[in-house]
């Protein structure tokens, strides 16, 4: 992991307008929010291992997911970079669920915080300086 210096980090405004803006740059609300705090998600390779994300605590209000209009008041924390390493296939250690025939085939990283390279970590800084430079106009 990575943490990138931003004029974002701080920033308090409504989740709507955060969500609306980041959407523009292909961020998309990440799965590990909570009704108090979330992610706004950006991956920079096609295997989607590569991430740019934008952390933000609720400061008043709570957020429901990507629903159309909220109360919350957000505030962004440090962009960073993070790197997921996988093994490739299907899990060797799948197992057959009690109830039904599904299988789980999705495994944990095998480094959920692998050494993120300089190439990634400018490009998510080119990434985050257009998000800066369309927030202030």
């Amino acid at each position: 992991m990575k943490t990138l210096s931003s004029s974002i980090t701080q920033v308090k405004e409504s989740f709507d307008s955060v969500r609306d803006h980041l959407h523009e740059f292909e961020f998309s609300l990440g799965g590990n929010w909570e009704y108090d705090h979330g992610y706004f998600d950006r991956a920079l390779d096609d295997a989607n291992k590569v991430w740019l994300r934008i952390p933000f605590q609720v400061v008043t209000g709570r957020i429901e997911g990507d629903t159309e209009a909220t109360d919350a008041i957000v505030q962004l924390g440090a962009p960073f970079v993070l790197k997921h390493l996988y093994n490739e296939g299907l899990s060797t250690g799948a197992e057959a669920e009690t109830y039904g025939a599904l299988v789980d085939q999705f495994q944990s990283p095998v480094d959920p915080d692998a050494q993120v390279d300089d190439k990634w970590v400018n490009q998510a800084s080119e990434v985050l300086k257009q998000v800066e430079q369309a927030w202030i106009q």
